[in-house]
């Protein structure tokens, strides 16, 4: 076992308990011997004192994140604040030192807020991985290997389904599309977002609503996302060989080959416990601390993915044209939802 890092979190309303589940790293960073919890910062009294309840009074908690960052000095930061406070915040951490981050989603409000949180971290060498768990996930893996590997033979366009927004959960969806394309880069998307002149006021559908887009990747390959079809990330990956399609977020798959016979299905390993990403993640970002390497999802492919779903918005004000990428436009501003004690 390597040495032992000390960790801060940031942001703890959904880790006030101790069973594994989504968005509770203070449970993978529990399971990882080389961490520990050192700190938590938070806005809310109540909050933090349930927090140093269930993980213990040796935890220091903080109503300032400067001065959790000064005083206790984290190798590691767990940033799971609102997605307004992420650049201003990752920023800070670097320049107090800090030698990794782990960031929940969405990673920004703007496309130049993740330009400055990215060139803080390249510029510090500091490793960050962006919660989008799937990068992480076996099933995800084996997919993504299966594919590399020429299941379905040269690889032409995938369909995606069930895209449920396009910023704060759609980011899951683009990163996942673009892991399983081998991650070809993004050249252009053009785009619509979902008609909702009939919602009702103070939905936060309007806040972040779903559309409809079209990726155009490296090597002439086509990514079509849709809010239809699944409540969960399903797939058509669609090659000169055959297809493979995937449901139920990478649960079920099936594989075509052969005209005249049925799709064969796939065994595909599937990850097991409450929260089997959250480990994995702290993990690989330890590790790339303690190498100096990068994340399965370092701050380079979590701009990336967030860069489609402003692009999408970009589109559909220019009455779905083409925006090619990096999008000439980076101060349009989506702050999607509201975050725990803001």
């Amino acid at each position: 076992m390597g040495q032992t890092r000390r960790a801060a979190i940031a942001g703890c309303h959904r880790m006030l308990d101790r069973r594994p589940a989504n968005h509770n790293f203070a449970t993978a960073f529990d399971a990882v011997p080389e961490t520990e919890i050192v700190a938590v910062f938070d806005l809310g009294a109540e909050t933090r004192q349930e927090f140093t309840d269930c993980w213990g009074d040796k935890v220091a908690a903080y109503d300032n994140f400067e001065s959790m960052l000064q005083q206790e000095q984290p190798e590691i930061l767990c940033l799971a604040t609102s997605q307004k406070m992420h650049a201003d915040q990752i920023q800070q951490a670097v320049e107090f030192g800090v030698r990794g981050i782990l960031c929940d989603k969405p990673l920004a409000t703007s496309l130049s807020e993740a330009d400055r949180l990215l060139d803080a971290c390249r510029t510090a060498g500091v490793p960050l991985a962006l919660g989008l768990d799937r990068r992480w996930l076996v099933s995800y893996r084996r997919l993504a290997e299966l594919l590399r590997d020429g299941i379905v033979g040269q690889l032409q366009s995938l369909i995606i389904y069930g895209i449920p927004n396009l910023i704060n959960h759609g980011c899951h969806w683009y990163d996942a599309a673009l892991h399983l394309a081998g991650d070809l880069e993004p050249q252009w998307v053009s785009g619509f977002v979902e008609d909702l002149s009939s919602e009702p006021p103070g939905s936060r559908r309007l806040l972040d609503p779903t559309g409809r887009c079209i990726v155009g990747l490296e090597e002439g390959v086509h990514l079509y996302f849709t809010p239809g079809g699944s409540q969960r990330p399903s797939f058509d990956v669609i090659g000169e060989q055959g297809r493979l399609t995937i449901m139920d977020d990478g649960r079920q798959a099936w594989q075509w080959q052969d005209a005249d016979a049925p799709p064969q299905p796939l065994a595909i390993p599937q990850p097991v416990g409450g929260f089997p990403s959250g480990v994995a993640i702290v993990r690989d970002l330890v590790e790339a601390v303690a190498s100096g390497g990068r994340t399965a999802c370092d701050v380079e492919e979590a701009r990336r993915a967030t860069e489609i779903g402003f692009a999408v918005h970009l589109s559909h004000a220019r009455q779905g044209a083409r925006i090619d990428l990096p999008a000439a436009d980076r101060e349009l501003s989506i702050p999607s939802f509201p975050w725990g004690n803001e």
